[in-house]
């Protein structure tokens, strides 16, 4: 069996332009279901409505459930509770159906495909949606089975009207037949038979996602087959992550930032974590930008680059290649400063170079924000003494926070980051001075993203006697108190063994 998938090309939903329009509505069957019985209005359920508009925005636009649901929920909190309007509680309970709904869409979508009697592909997207939220609902929360039942009931005659409200009702009815692990233990394969699809099913990953991590955790986890080790790791992808906040050196200090509901950070002496349903825009330094919101593990590949001991010459001209939308930029930038340095950050997309040059607003340092291709700079080669090149990619490390990421990506994505990520990666090389560091980053845990971009800029280097050399410097060092970081010299962060997004940071040494 295969995990279905909406948007990775495996059997699954379909997402075809133009089949919903952008109603995301199929049609709305009749007023009535029979002849003569009096016609009820649909309830509206402010709640739920939101939560099909966020999915069907992610679904149609490719969009990402962290930016399309934070404004319809502030539009929502603005309105009167007369006018559809929602409180605390109901944005937290739209908030859980939303994330709870992509994060385990690829096993709903297999416990819908033994309720139904036609392919998922030929049950129409806006459908499979409402499904898929009365499943989450029934399978994944606590809300009772016969509310659970209703609301989504109620959601489909108000969205998809009566006819496709029957067709719902019916499908929720079957799955109610079973709990979570009742159903798992139907669909999933025994462990021994297929350990990869197992997994892939019980922890809603894609199998190939699955296989990937697998082959990309520590050797240990590698050894006798690694089960507990893979699955705390899928177990914590699958978990709501902390917000931490960035508290920027020299313009906010981790005490401003300190509350009844918040944490020191982990392991950057920058990082601040809030407690669960904090919001960062309340405090003062976020709103002025003094602060930001950073996971602990960009903050840390920052702190690398800037700790990193470069060889002879100054220290004076820092570079940020690929710096959209500008948190380690704002980290980097507030470092350089104190340090009497200047940041140039480059950023191939006007739009997000713009979001560049807002985050770098009002640090106290010299600092240039500009739209370039950093793989045909615009700067001369050798001026830089320090480097971070936070290269595009799959995003499979941030999965916590992009549920459906997991969803849309394919195998096939590899192929088309890898000649850019190289090619940054060697000029990233090109513009560092003999003696100056350069990082090299990615939110993305995988081998083909990571090590093996690596090795063959450093092989191809090699080959080339007359283009620039670099070494691998040994990261681990420069990671305080973090603990286990491998063999080295390069490092991989690990959302269940450090807490934050899966990071990876290699460390070079312009030689020649």
């Amino acid at each position: 069996m295969s995990t279905p998938s909406r948007h990775g090309g495996q059997p699954g939903r379909s997402t075809t332009p133009g089949r919903t329009g952008k109603t995301g509505k199929t049609g709305q069957g009749g007023k009535s279901g029979r002849p003569g019985k009096p016609y009820r209005r649909p309830r509206k359920d402010p709640v739920r409505i939101l939560a099909f508009e966020a999915l069907r925005a992610v679904d149609e636009r490719d969009a990402y459930a962290n930016l399309v649901l934070p404004p319809l929920l502030r539009k929502a909190r603005e309105k009167d509770p007369d006018e559809g309007g929602l409180d605390a509680r109901d944005a937290a309970l739209a908030t859980e159906l939303v994330y709870g709904t992509l994060r385990w869409q690829g096993t709903y979508d297999a416990i819908i495909a033994e309720c139904v009697d036609r392919p998922l592909r030929q049950v129409d997207p806006p459908v499979l949606d409402v499904l898929s939220l009365g499943a989450h609902q029934l399978l994944g929360t606590r809300i009772p089975q016969h509310a659970a039942v209703s609301a989504t009931v109620e959601l489909a005659r108000v969205v998809l009207g009566d006819g496709r409200a029957k067709f719902v009702n019916a499908v929720l009815r079957r799955i109610t037949a079973d709990d979570l692990e009742g159903w798992l233990e139907r669909v999933a394969p025994p462990y021994d038979e297929d350990p990869e699809e197992h997994l892939a099913l019980r922890h809603a990953h894609p199998r190939w996602v699955v296989s990937a991590l697998w082959d990309a955790l520590p050797a240990r986890a590698r050894q006798g087959g690694g089960r507990a080790d893979i699955t705390a790791l899928l177990e914590a992808d699958n978990e709501r992550p902390e917000v931490t906040l960035v508290a920027r050196p020299g313009r906010a200090s981790v005490e401003e930032l300190s509350t009844g509901e918040t944490a020191p950070g982990r392991w950057s002496p920058y990082a601040v974590r809030m407690a669960e349903g904090g919001e960062p825009g309340a405090l003062d330094a976020v709103r002025e930008g003094r602060a930001g919101v950073q996971d602990e593990g960009s903050q840390l590949v920052a702190l690398a680059l800037a700790d990193a001991p470069v060889e002879g010459g100054s220290d004076r001209h820092w570079l940020d290649v690929c710096a959209g939308p500008g948190g380690k930029a704002a980290l980097l930038g507030a470092l350089a400063a104190g340090r009497g340095a200047t940041l140039l950050a480059a950023e191939k997309q006007p739009h997000r170079a713009r979001l560049v040059a807002r985050a770098l607003q009002g640090n106290p340092g010299p600092w240039a924000a500009v739209s370039a291709d950093g793989t045909r700079p615009a700067w001369r080669p050798g001026s830089f003494d320090r480097v971070l090149v936070d290269v595009p990619c799959t995003g499979l490390g941030a999965l916590r926070r992009r549920p459906e990421a997991r969803w849309r990506r394919t195998p096939e994505d590899l192929a088309g980051f890898a000649p850019l990520q190289r090619g940054l990666l060697r000029q990233a090389v090109a513009a560092a001075r003999v003696g100056g560091v350069v990082a090299y980053a990615t939110c993305s845990p995988h081998l083909a993203e990571t090590r093996a971009v690596v090795d063959d800029v450093l092989r191809g280097m090699e080959k080339d006697p007359r283009g620039p050399a670099a070494e691998l410097l040994d990261a681990r060092p420069l990671l305080p108190g973090v603990p286990e970081l491998g063999e080295g010299p390069d490092v991989q962060l690990w959302p269940h063994l450090h807490g934050t997004d899966a990071m990876y940071l290699a460390l070079l040494r312009r030689t020649a």
